[in-house]
């Protein structure tokens, strides 16, 4: 998920090598902005982490270090959230190669009045929410809200 943008709730580590005080592990706030040090705010919302290994790098560059080492690794990613004809609705942990079957599967499985060909994600596309009709093997991101419709006999 190397063009995997960030949003609000996911947690990051921002690593400077030889720098123990730069050197933070943060979940990121509605707000989209981190107070980092020598940088003051700095708005991380919708970037990558390699965006943000280079606004680090460059901000520390110069003034602070000749050539920081800077590496920002993923810690845990935002939930995502399903509701609908599922046993247990909720939010869970997102994990990486999560398809709309075993979200379903962590939330207790589907009921009996499920619709599996009725199925769709809200997902913050960085311009705003999208609603996308799914199949049960899409796979989900970070902070997608499922909804399992009910079928009709």
């Amino acid at each position: 998920m190397s063009q995997y943008r960030l949003g609000a709730g996911d947690k990051i580590a921002i690593k400077v090598y030889g720098e123990e005080q730069l050197s933070v592990e943060t979940r990121l706030p509605d707000v989209g902005t981190i107070s980092y040090p020598f940088l003051g705010e700095v708005k991380l919302v919708g970037l990558t982490l390699s965006e943000v290994e280079a606004l680090i790098y460059e901000g520390l560059r110069g003034d602070y270090l000749v050539n920081p080492s800077v590496s920002v690794t993923m810690v845990e990613y935002r939930p995502f959230f399903i509701d609908g004809e599922v046993k247990k609705p909720g939010g869970y942990p997102y994990q990486p190669g999560l398809s709309v079957n075993k979200a379903a599967a962590l939330a207790g499985g589907y009921t009996e009045r499920a619709s599996k060909s009725d199925i769709q994600i809200i997902r913050d596309m960085g311009n705003g929410k999208q609603t996308l009709e799914v199949a049960v093997s899409s796979m989900i991101q970070p902070g997608d809200i499922i909804t399992v419709n009910q079928r009709f006999f």
